[in-house]
Protein backbone atom coordinates (compact mmCIF):
# COMPACT_ATOMS: atom_id res chain seq x y z
CA UNK A 1 0.00 0.00 0.00
CA UNK A 2 1.70 3.57 -0.82
CA UNK A 3 0.51 6.49 1.72
CA UNK A 4 -0.63 9.57 0.59
CA UNK A 5 3.07 11.76 0.77
CA UNK A 6 1.53 14.69 -0.33
CA UNK A 7 -0.21 15.93 2.92
CA UNK A 8 2.10 18.04 4.85
CA UNK A 9 3.14 17.96 7.74
CA UNK A 10 1.32 20.38 10.15
CA UNK A 11 3.20 21.54 13.10
CA UNK A 12 1.42 20.89 16.65
CA UNK A 13 -1.75 20.04 15.36
CA UNK A 14 -4.96 20.96 16.72
CA UNK A 15 -7.03 17.97 17.94
CA UNK A 16 -10.27 18.87 16.86
CA UNK A 17 -13.61 18.98 19.55
CA UNK A 18 -14.04 15.20 19.90
CA UNK A 19 -11.04 13.63 18.87
CA UNK A 20 -9.25 11.21 21.48
CA UNK A 21 -5.71 9.98 21.21
CA UNK A 22 -4.21 7.42 24.01
CA UNK A 23 -1.21 5.39 24.78
CA UNK A 24 -2.00 3.22 27.37
CA UNK A 25 -1.05 0.07 29.45
CA UNK A 26 -4.52 -0.28 30.24
CA UNK A 27 -6.85 -3.09 27.71
CA UNK A 28 -8.67 -0.78 25.00
CA UNK A 29 -12.09 -0.94 24.44
CA UNK A 30 -13.81 -1.39 21.39
CA UNK A 31 -17.53 -0.04 22.85
CA UNK A 32 -15.21 3.18 24.36
CA UNK A 33 -13.99 4.23 21.04
CA UNK A 34 -17.18 3.74 19.55
CA UNK A 35 -18.62 6.10 21.95
CA UNK A 36 -16.07 8.70 21.47
CA UNK A 37 -16.27 8.55 17.82
CA UNK A 38 -19.96 8.76 18.05
CA UNK A 39 -21.60 12.08 16.35
CA UNK A 40 -24.48 12.64 15.22
CA UNK A 41 -23.54 13.84 12.50
CA UNK A 42 -22.08 10.16 11.15
CA UNK A 43 -23.94 8.00 9.21
CA UNK A 44 -20.62 5.65 9.44
CA UNK A 45 -18.31 4.12 11.78
CA UNK A 46 -15.66 2.46 11.11
CA UNK A 47 -13.69 0.76 13.67
CA UNK A 48 -10.33 -0.92 13.20
CA UNK A 49 -9.00 -3.05 15.78
CA UNK A 50 -5.35 -4.79 15.66
CA UNK A 51 -5.16 -7.90 18.24
CA UNK A 52 -2.38 -10.30 19.06
CA UNK A 53 -2.55 -13.32 17.12
CA UNK A 54 -0.90 -16.31 17.62
CA UNK A 55 1.10 -16.86 14.82
CA UNK A 56 3.65 -14.49 12.89
CA UNK A 57 5.85 -16.25 9.42
CA UNK A 58 5.02 -19.05 10.61
CA UNK A 59 5.97 -19.00 13.84
CA UNK A 60 3.79 -19.73 17.00
CA UNK A 61 3.30 -16.55 19.00
CA UNK A 62 3.88 -16.43 22.62
CA UNK A 63 2.72 -12.91 23.12
CA UNK A 64 3.79 -9.51 22.68
CA UNK A 65 5.40 -6.94 24.54
CA UNK A 66 5.15 -3.12 23.34
CA UNK A 67 7.08 -0.12 23.87
CA UNK A 68 6.49 3.72 22.82
CA UNK A 69 7.77 7.53 23.11
CA UNK A 70 4.49 7.95 24.42
CA UNK A 71 4.36 12.45 23.49
CA UNK A 72 6.08 11.34 20.26
CA UNK A 73 3.36 9.07 19.52
CA UNK A 74 0.64 11.57 20.47
CA UNK A 75 1.49 14.09 18.34
CA UNK A 76 2.11 11.81 15.56
CA UNK A 77 -1.44 10.43 16.23
CA UNK A 78 -2.43 14.35 15.84
CA UNK A 79 -1.00 14.83 12.55
CA UNK A 80 -2.61 11.74 11.27
CA UNK A 81 -5.94 13.32 12.68
CA UNK A 82 -5.55 17.03 10.77
CA UNK A 83 -4.00 14.78 7.85
CA UNK A 84 -7.20 13.02 7.40
CA UNK A 85 -9.36 16.33 7.68
CA UNK A 86 -7.17 18.02 4.95
CA UNK A 87 -7.81 14.78 2.35
CA UNK A 88 -11.66 13.80 3.90
CA UNK A 89 -13.33 17.34 5.21
CA UNK A 90 -16.48 15.59 6.36
CA UNK A 91 -14.58 13.50 8.96
CA UNK A 92 -16.28 14.24 12.10
CA UNK A 93 -13.90 12.50 14.92
CA UNK A 94 -10.65 10.45 15.36
CA UNK A 95 -9.92 7.84 17.68
CA UNK A 96 -6.95 6.78 17.95
CA UNK A 97 -5.50 4.13 20.86
CA UNK A 98 -2.20 2.30 20.87
CA UNK A 99 -1.77 -0.79 24.15
CA UNK A 100 2.00 -0.88 25.33
CA UNK A 101 2.87 -3.16 27.24
CA UNK A 102 2.90 -7.39 27.72
CA UNK A 103 -0.52 -8.55 25.33
CA UNK A 104 -1.21 -12.25 24.92
CA UNK A 105 -3.05 -13.42 22.07
CA UNK A 106 -6.17 -11.85 21.73
CA UNK A 107 -5.76 -8.94 23.20
CA UNK A 108 -6.62 -5.66 21.27
CA UNK A 109 -3.11 -3.84 20.91
CA UNK A 110 -4.64 -0.60 18.58
CA UNK A 111 -7.69 0.92 17.60
CA UNK A 112 -8.56 3.45 15.32
CA UNK A 113 -12.28 4.92 15.03
CA UNK A 114 -13.47 7.18 12.41
CA UNK A 115 -16.48 8.55 12.70
CA UNK A 116 -17.82 10.51 8.74
CA UNK A 117 -21.23 11.32 7.08
CA UNK A 118 -20.33 8.71 4.75
CA UNK A 119 -19.27 5.33 4.80
CA UNK A 120 -16.46 4.87 1.69
CA UNK A 121 -14.77 8.50 3.25
CA UNK A 122 -15.04 6.68 6.74
CA UNK A 123 -13.22 3.10 5.72
CA UNK A 124 -10.67 5.19 3.35
CA UNK A 125 -9.71 7.57 6.29
CA UNK A 126 -9.66 4.70 8.91
CA UNK A 127 -7.09 2.45 6.56
CA UNK A 128 -5.06 5.71 5.89
CA UNK A 129 -4.77 6.66 9.95
CA UNK A 130 -3.84 2.71 10.31
CA UNK A 131 -1.35 2.80 7.81
CA UNK A 132 0.01 5.92 8.85
CA UNK A 133 0.56 5.31 12.47
CA UNK A 134 2.09 1.61 11.83
CA UNK A 135 4.91 3.93 9.34
CA UNK A 136 5.24 7.14 11.62
CA UNK A 137 4.57 6.31 15.16
CA UNK A 138 7.69 5.63 17.52
CA UNK A 139 6.32 2.33 18.52
CA UNK A 140 8.12 -0.96 18.99
CA UNK A 141 7.13 -4.43 19.39
CA UNK A 142 9.10 -7.52 20.97
CA UNK A 143 7.63 -10.62 19.51
CA UNK A 144 8.42 -13.70 21.88
CA UNK A 145 7.66 -17.47 20.39
CA UNK A 146 6.90 -20.12 21.92
CA UNK A 147 10.45 -21.43 21.26
CA UNK A 148 11.36 -18.82 23.96
CA UNK A 149 13.17 -17.22 21.13
CA UNK A 150 12.10 -13.15 20.80
CA UNK A 151 12.77 -10.02 18.68
CA UNK A 152 11.92 -5.96 18.53
CA UNK A 153 10.89 -4.66 15.29
CA UNK A 154 9.44 -1.17 14.57
CA UNK A 155 5.91 -1.64 14.17
CA UNK A 156 6.47 0.25 10.96
CA UNK A 157 8.48 -2.95 9.49
CA UNK A 158 5.28 -4.90 9.41
CA UNK A 159 3.16 -5.79 6.65
CA UNK A 160 -0.23 -3.79 6.00
CA UNK A 161 -2.28 -6.38 6.97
Amino acid sequence: MVLNSTLPFVPNAATAAGDDFAVTFAPLSLDEAYRLADDSRNGAIVVMSGMVRDHTEGRAVAYLEYQAYEPMALEVFKQIAAQIRQQWSDVTTVVIHHRTGKLTIGEISVLVAVGCPHRGEAFAACQYAIDTLKHNAPIWKKEHWEDGASTWVSIGACEAE
